[in-house]
Order: C-alpha cells, then sequence, then structure tokens
C-alpha cells in the first residue's frame, strides 16, 4: 500500500515522534523510507559567509539524516535521505512529486491560537497542498 514513506524531519525531538509510527508502517508494508530535511534560504548581504553557512547547513543535515538512515536500515528497513532548498511546504511537496511519496509522515508541533498564526504551520501547509496521503501526528512536550 505505502512503497515509499516521505518524512520530513527539522531536526527536533519533537519532529522526530514520527518516526516510531514510519518504522511500524515500514515494516508492515515494506517500504523504502525518505528522510527529508529542507533548508530555508538564508538572506544574507555577505556572500562568502552565506555560501559557507549553506555548505555547513547542509553537511550538518547530511550526518543528521545519515543517522536516522543507518538506525532504519539496521531493522531492515530501506531508507535514503535528501537535503533540499526552499520553502519548507513547497519544497516537500515538490520531493514527494520527485521521489514517488505514497504517503507523507509529519509530526505537528501541536502549536494553537496566536503562535500558530505568528509562526505558521508545516503540517497545516502541506495538509492543504499534498495529493497523497499524509500522516500527522500531534507531537507535544519538551524538546
Amino acid at each position: 500500500m505505502y512503497r515509499t514513506i516521505l518524512v520530513p524531519l527539522d531536526g527536533s525531538p519533537r519532529a522526530e515522534r514520527i518516526l516510531p509510527h514510519v518504522e511500524e508502517l515500514a515494516h508492515r508494508f515494506e517500504s523504502r523510507v525518505v528522510f527529508l530535511q529542507v533548508l530555508e534560504p538564508v538572506f544574507d548581504f555577505l556572500q562568502d559567509s552565506a555560501s559557507r553557512s549553506h555548505q555547513e547547513r547542509e553537511r550538518e543535515s547530511d550526518a543528521y539524516l545519515a543517522g536516522l538512515r543507518g538506525e532504519f536500515r539496521e531493522k531492515g528497513i530501506r531508507a535514503r535521505t535528501a537535503v533540499d532548498r526552499g520553502p519548507v511546504v513547497e519544497t516537500i511537496i515538490k520531493v514527494a512529486n520527485r521521489e514517488g511519496a505514497d504517503l507523507v509522515a509529519i509530526a505537528s508541533h501541536g502549536r494553537g491560537g496566536i503562535s500558530r498564526v505568528f509562526y505558521g504551520s508545516v503540517a497545516a501547509g502541506v495538509l492543504h497542498q499534498v495529493d497523497r496521503p499524509l500522516l500527522v501526528i500531534r507531537a507535544r512536550g519538551q524538546d
């Protein structure tokens, strides 16, 4: 049913609360998991320092996702990683299409009220734009 599961992560413990759900689904459906981290554009007037900052952020993302890929592979789950740049919601949708994801699995940070209005909601944005099944879990608590 779910051959490929896209898992967007921001590196936070809250976002990682989706992982046990993904692991269970991947085992059940023998799915391939694609871990994604989206790097939002950083506007910096000093081009050289911005370039170094982008490269450093990309290296950190690669290392973070490689660790998760390794953990899932040790559990017998096929996994790969992707680091992409752009606006988060649009990039998640783009990567879901590119990877042929049958399911997007994401944790919502559970913000409400003015906090949600101010910070926005990646999960809500994906929900309104995605054309495939979406698994959202509410992840509240300590980071």
